[in-house]
């Protein structure tokens, strides 16, 4: 919520560049509305480890500390709850919360098999729907641990390095591979502004201080007018006096339009 605070008010610290605004998250809560998490995801980068269950619940953390049930019988009944309820609708959910930001993933154990692997790093936005389900597991509360959040991203990290010293890839292959990684990023964070909108999610094409649209993402906002014609809906005297103009005697008569096609 700082990060988002910081970008808004870049004029009030130096005019600094967005893209020079990044902030981390381990193991969040689900904080934010939807279009905030996506709109943001350029910014705000958040590390989630396996099953963690703190990134996948909507349901606030006072209720959770207000329960009366134990923490295990609550996640199987949210997870009933949520399977239950079909992923478009929960996406239209202003009310819902979502975790913030790009989500680095990071994926230590297979399905039905037992033991930790070499950990894998996973990206994902929010609009994806990859964590609208809780993970029944024995390490759902576990993975929420920092000291194993730590231990896992070191792990991977380390593997990463090692397969770049393996491979021994030059300098300038490496800047550009760099570039392509940050192409690809900027590729998913406008894929996921366009689903939003097609998914029609709360707010996703309202101006607004906080909105949902990068500066300067025309290609978005086009899309947004296209994929809603019905929003910008307009009341009849609008509509007449668009299309209806009054001559010199006070007679209403059709608007004369130019060559181009406009009044």
């Amino acid at each position: 919520m700082l990060a988002i605070l910081v970008v808004q008010n870049r004029d009030r610290l130096g005019n600094i560049e967005r893209r020079r605004v990044r902030c981390f998250a381990i193991a969040p809560a689900r904080c934010m509305s939807l279009n905030l998490a996506v709109r943001y995801a350029d910014v705000i980068n958040s590390v989630v480890l396996q099953d963690d269950f703190l990134p996948r619940t909507s349901t606030p953390l006072e209720d959770i500390f207000k329960s009366l049930f134990c923490l295990p019988c609550l996640l199987c009944l949210r997870c009933m709850k949520d399977t239950c309820i079909p992923e478009d609708v929960k996406l239209r959910d202003p009310r819902r919360l979502y975790a913030p930001g790009r989500l680095y993933h990071i994926v230590e154990r297979k399905p039905c098999k037992c033991g930790r692997f070499p950990p894998v790093v996973r990206t994902a936005v929010p609009v994806d729907g990859r964590f609208e389900h809780i993970v029944l597991s024995c390490n759902a509360t576990s993975d929420h641990a920092i000291i194993w959040i730590e231990r896992e991203a070191e792990r991977a990290l380390d593997l990463m390095l090692q397969k770049e010293r393996t491979m021994a890839i030059p300098t300038s292959q490496k800047m550009e591979r760099h570039e392509t990684l940050a192409r690809d990023h900027n590729e998913e964070h406008r894929a996921a502004l366009r689903r939003a909108v097609t998914l029609e999610v709360p707010h996703a094409y309202y101006p607004s201080v906080y909105g949902t649209f990068d500066e300067g993402s025309r290609e978005v906002a086009e899309v947004s007018s296209a994929s809603a014609p019905t929003r910008a809906r307009i009341s009849w005297d609008e509509l007449i006096e668009r299309v209806f103009e009054k001559d010199e005697s006070g007679k209403m008569v059709i608007r004369r339009t130019t060559s181009g096609g406009s009044p």
